[in-house]
């Protein structure tokens, strides 16, 4: 069985936006992660306003509208550390008249759902108790029910609005891709995720370390486009955090015998799965360094 460590994580995304300054305000000023660093282009923010960082934007001028029926984001998922995180964003959300796209009991979260300024989905959850996850044989039983508004609003009354928890994370992130047997291959099979709901119609969700999903993958927008193309807003890369560089080490092998391309970064490796999504993987160790500078343009 080739698995993961128990404490893999997503520990960080990479979006090209189109305007740096409004992508900001959303996710800075609205959603309440802190900047660490701007420089020319690019900036990245996080939940404490230091290292490691959770998110890097990067700003590209004259961006196209997505074609339909790509691959690529579905949504990033940040991830509140108990329901009244998730309450205050929610009150947030509300004082500040921003338009929701849906929110969802899953069983074992609830989650709010919207969009950035060019598009990009967004997620906004926390966690229920594990041991009270609904399952299925040794599988979980995510579910899509009503939100319960009011009580998850009610936690969120009369809490200070000064940015998010600092123990905010980036819980999943959620890809549409062109096939799941291909997601399968390349997650489960070389990688070393673990199937964690099977069920779910033209979806497969995968984790470590028994979580519910730290990747979903869906086929539900994707018909034969290929990747978003790159002068579109996008998910650029994601980053796989492991415990150690021997993980990485460890990894890198599995990659090369399964015959995919690994090159080496600042931080660990990088590889891309069946439908060219960059997945850059990381000993966290090696996050604790300031952001590297950005690349000349």
């Amino acid at each position: 069985m080739r698995q993961l460590p128990d404490s893999t994580c997503i520990a960080a995304v990479h979006l090209q936006v189109s305007d740096l300054q409004r992508s900001l305000e959303f996710y800075a000023d609205l959603l309440g992660f802190r900047l660490i660093r701007s420089d020319g282009p690019d900036a990245w923010l996080s939940a404490t306003g230091a290292t490691p960082h959770l998110l890097r934007l990067t700003e590209h001028a004259d961006l196209q509208p997505p074609p339909p029926r790509t691959t690529g984001l579905f949504h990033v998922a940040f991830r509140a550390p108990d329901r009244v995180g998730l309450g205050r964003w929610l009150r947030r959300l509300l004082d500040t008249k921003t338009r929701l796209q849906g929110a969802s009991d899953h069983g074992v979260s609830e989650a709010l759902y919207l969009a950035d300024p060019d598009g990009l989905g967004v997620e906004l959850y926390c966690d229920r108790a594990r041991d009270i996850w609904p399952r299925r044989g040794r599988y979980v039983a995510m579910v899509s029910e009503p939100f319960d508004t009011a009580a998850v609003l009610a936690l969120g009354e009369g809490q200070p609005w000064n940015g998010v928890d600092p123990a905010t994370d980036i819980g999943h992130v959620h890809l549409c891709v062109s096939s799941l047997e291909q997601a399968e291959s390349f997650y489960v099979d070389t990688l070393g995720f673990d199937a964690m709901q099977r069920d779910f119609p033209g979806a497969l969700f995968l984790a470590a370390g028994g979580y519910h999903h730290h990747l979903g993958t869906n086929t539900w927008r994707s018909g034969g486009a290929g990747p978003v193309p790159e002068d579109c807003p996008r998910l650029v890369s994601y980053m796989l955090g492991v415990p150690s560089p021997e993980n990485v080490t460890t990894i890198r092998e599995r990659l090369l015998a399964a015959g995919a391309t690994v090159r080496n970064d600042e931080t660990g490796i990088v590889t891309q799965d069946g439908d060219g999504m960059t997945v850059v993987v990381c000993a966290e160790s090696a996050r604790r360094s300031p952001p590297p500078h950005p690349e000349a343009k």
